[in-house]
C-alpha cells in the first residue's frame, strides 16, 4: 500500500484520539481520494467509538477499491518528528554469562528532535507469531483433593517420561520385594530431603504406587547435587540396595534437563526482539522518562529491525500487594493504573507485534499458571491490539520458541539453593535450574502460588530457543545448554519497600535479541 498515505492516515487519526486496525488503514490508503474517505468513515462512526475497525470502512466506503494484507490488528502510533540517537555506544553479547560487573553499558538515552523514523515496511507476510500453552479460559481447578492428584500425577507422567527412556526403573513397592545388593533405579518426585547425623543426605522419592528412601553418601562425586533439589520436582536415581532392602545407596541421579545435544532455531531474515518486563506504571517510581527513552528509540533507524515486543508481566504497580503500598502509589485506582498503562503503550510504534502475559502485581489471580487478563482490562489495554496470554506461555515468532514466565518461583529458587547457584545478581544462572528441571515453579506449598489443575500447565515440554522471565528486577541473560536465558530487568526505580528488603533494581534496560542469530544487544535508557 501507499506507504505516504498510509502514514497521512496513521497521524490523523492519531491526532484525533483513534487507534486503527491495520486492515482498515490499509484499505483507506488504498482508497481513489485518501483524505476524503477517511473524513467519510470518522463521520459514520459513533462518539464513544476508540477504534477504527475494517467494517467502519466497509460500511462507509462500500465501494471503495481497497486491498487486503492479512497481516492482522495494529492500532496507529503517532507520526511526525521523530527521536535520533544521541549515543551510538553498545555492546553485544553472543550469548556468555552476564554478571554485573560484565554488564553491557548499552546506549545512552535517545533524544527526541531527529526527523527520520523506523522503517518497518517490509513485507508482513515475513512475520509469524504462535502461541502455545495459552490457558487462558481453560481452567477447571476447584481447589478438591482430586485436583492436586491429578497434577502432581500428570507432572509425573510427563516429566517422568523424559527420564524413564535413561534408566530400568522400577515403582516403589517393586523394589521394596527386590533381594538386597540389587542394582535399582527409580523415577519418582521429590517428597523429601533431609541430612543424616553423618552428614549424608536421605532423599526421599515418590512415585504412583508409595515412596522409597535414597541415600547420597557426602563423599561422592555427585553429593552437591543434592544442595540444587527442590522438593516435588521430578528425579530418577540409580543405585544398590542395602542388604535389608529398606534402602538404596545412590550410584547417580537424573533431572529431565535440556539435552546437550539441542540446536536452538532462528529466523531466516534479520529481525529483532525487545524483551522488557515489570513496568510497574502506577508506582511513584515508574520511569516514565526512560520509558518515553525507550519508545522514541522503537521509532528510530536504529531499531527498524525490532518488530516484536515481548513483556513478561507487572504491567501495573497493583493495589495491595506488599504491606503500605498505598504509600508508594501515584495511582490508587487499579483500573486507572491499567488506563494510564494503555497510554504508555501507546507510544510504541504501531507496527511492532506485541505479547503480554500477568505477573504477581497485575490484576489476575496470584496462583500459578495465571489466565490473560479478563475482558474488561483487555479492552482498556487493546492499544496496539496485543497479543495477551497466561503466564506462563510458549511464542514463536518466526520460528524462534520463547518461553515467557513472569518468575515468581525465582525467589524460591534463589533462596533455596546455595549463593554460588543461584543469586539476585544473576538471575540468569536461576533461570538454568528452572530449565535443569524443565518446569517454572517445581515447588509445592512454599512461596510461590500454585493451582493445581488437571494437567501441569507449568512443564516446559518443549526446549524452548529463548527463556524470558522478570520479577527480581535485576538484568541478566546467558545460555544454558544453547537455551538463551534472559531476565529483563524493570522500569521501576528502587521503592523504599525494596530498599527494605535489600533489592537494587536493574532499571531503564530493553534487551533486543536477534532473532536470526540469538545475539543480545542491551540498550540503556535511564
Amino acid at each position: 500500500m501507499p506507504l505516504e498515505a498510509s502514514a497521512r492516515i496513521v497521524g490523523e487519526l492519531t491526532s484525533r484520539g483513534y487507534n486503527a486496525e491495520r486492515e482498515a488503514v490499509t484499505r483507506l490508503a488504498a482508497a481513489e481520494d485518501p483524505t476524503a474517505a477517511l473524513e467519510r468513515v470518522l463521520e459514520k462512526i459513533s462518539d464513544d467509538t476508540l477504534v477504527v475497525r475494517t467494517e467502519h470502512v466497509e460500511t462507509a466506503l462500500p465501494m471503495a477499491d481497497t486491498g487486503s494484507t492479512g497481516a492482522g490488528t495494529v492500532p496507529v502510533a503517532a507520526t511526525g518528528d521523530e527521536p535520533s540517537p544521541a549515543d551510538s555506544t553498545s555492546s553485544v553479547s553472543t550469548g556468555a554469562e552476564m554478571s554485573q560487573e560484565g554488564k553491557p553499558a548499552g546506549r545512552s538515552p535517545v533524544e527526541a528532535g531527529g526527523s527520520s523514523s523506523a522503517d518497518r515496511s517490509a513485507d508482513p507476510a515475513q512475520r509469524s507469531l504462535e502461541i502455545v500453552g495459552d490457558m487462558t479460559g481453560q481452567s477447571t481447578g476447584t481447589g478438591e483433593y482430586s485436583d492436586f492428584v491429578s497434577v502432581f500425577r500428570d507432572r509425573l507422567d510427563r516429566l517422568g517420561a523424559k527420564l524413564r527412556s535413561r534408566i530400568n526403573h522400577r515403582p516403589a513397592t517393586a523394589i521394596q520385594d527386590m533381594p538386597g545388593g540389587s542394582e535399582v533405579a527409580m523415577v519418582g518426585l521429590v517428597n523429601d530431603i533431609r541430612s543424616t547425623a553423618s552428614g549424608h543426605w536421605l532423599i526421599e522419592l515418590e512415585d504412583a504406587t508409595g515412596t522409597f528412601p535414597w541415600l547420597v553418601m557426602k563423599d561422592r562425586d555427585y553429593a552437591d547435587l543434592v544442595e540444587e533439589l527442590l522438593c516435588d520436582e521430578v528425579l530418577a536415581m540409580e543405585g544398590t540396595l542395602a542388604d535389608d532392602s529398606g534402602i538404596a545407596f545412590v550410584d547417580s541421579m537424573h533431572f529431565p534437563d535440556v539435552p546437550r545435544t539441542h540446536e536452538p532455531s532462528t529466523a531466516d531474515r534479520h529481525v529483532q526482539a525487545a524483551l522488557i518486563s515489570d513496568v510497574h506504571v502506577g508506582s511513584q517510581e515508574f520511569m516514565a522518562d526512560a520509558w518515553n527513552a525507550f519508545a522514541d528509540w522503537l521509532h528510530t533507524p536504529e531499531a527498524q529491525h525490532v518488530e516484536y515486543l515481548l513483556l513478561a508481566g507487572d504491567m501495573v504497580e497493583g493495589v495491595g500487594v506488599y504491606p503500605d503500598q498505598d504509600d508508594e502509589l501515584d495511582i490508587v485506582d487499579i483500573y486507572e493504573q491499567y488506563e494510564a498503562f494503555s497510554e504508555h503503550l501507546k507510544k510504541i510504534p504501531g507496527d511492532i507485534e506485541i505479547v503480554m502475559i500477568p505477573g504477581n502485581h497485575d490484576a489476575v489471580r496470584l496462583a500459578e499458571p495465571q489466565p490473560g487478563f479478563d475482558e474488561e482490562l483487555r479492552e482498556i489495554m487493546s492499544a496496539h491490539d496485543p497479543q495477551i496470554v497466561s503466564n506462563p506461555s510458549m511464542v514463536t515468532l518466526e520460528g524462534v520458541s520463547v518461553l515467557m514466565y513472569h518468575g515468581v518461583s525465582l525467589d524460591e529458587v534463589i533462596a533455596e539453593l546455595p549463593e554460588a547457584k543461584a543469586n539476585y545478581d544473576d538471575p540468569h544462572k536461576a533461570m538454568y535450574h528452572l530449565l535443569k528441571k524443565r518446569h517454572v515453579a517445581p515447588q509445592f506449598g512454599g512461596h510461590t502460588r500454585l493451582a493445581p489443575e488437571e494437567k501441569d500447565y507449568l512443564i516446559i515440554d518443549e526446549v524452548p530457543d529463548i527463556f524470558h522471565t522478570g520479577h527480581v528486577h535485576k538484568l541478566g541473560f546467558g545460555k544454558y545448554h544453547d537455551v538463551l536465558a534472559i531476565n529483563s530487568g524493570c522500569w521501576q526505580a528502587q521503592t523504599d519497600f525494596q530498599k527494605s528488603v535489600n533489592i537494587d533494581p536493574d532499571a531503564g534496560f530493553a534487551p533486543i535479541v536477534d532473532l536470526d542469530t540469538l545475539d543480545v544487544t542491551v540498550q540503556k535508557f535511564s
